[in-house]
């Protein structure tokens, strides 16, 4: 049999290995923590409970985690993910000023214009671009 002392290139492969599971691990970790503590479907006990059975038995624990609740997990990350979509639709509609029509913003640049905010190349620019 080899020894991995006698072969740095192993012992440093099975250390890079030991390494990037380790990381998995603790990403597996971070998600089980963060799904147990956005659920509304347990009580607070319950959380404790799922708390308490990772750290004490880390890698099962997070295992049966895994297995029991992977469907609830899944729902729970796509409810997030399209609450985040809906926000971020309704922050981009109003900051947008949705419902303004190129007129409106024609007549925004000619006022601009007319005041001296802009010049006229500005306004020539403003106008295509509400026209396109």
């Amino acid at each position: 049999m080899l020894a991995a002392e006698s072969y740095p290139f192993f012992s440093a492969l099975w250390l890079m290995i030991m390494f990037f599971a380790f990381i998995i691990w603790i990403w597996l970790l971070i998600t089980v923590f963060a799904d147990i503590f956005r659920r509304r479907d347990i009580g607070g006990g319950m959380k404790a409970i799922w708390i308490i059975f990772v750290i004490l038995v880390p890698y099962l624990g997070v295992l049966i985690y895994l297995i029991a609740e992977h469907n609830g997990m899944a729902d729970r990350s796509m409810e997030q993910m399209k609450a985040a979509q809906a926000q971020q639709a309704d922050y981009i509609k109003s900051v947008a000023g949705s419902g303004s029509s190129p007129a409106d913003q024609v007549a925004q640049a000619k006022s601009l214009l007319d005041s001296g905010a802009i010049t006229q190349a500005e306004f020539d620019a403003l106008k295509a671009k509400a026209l396109s």
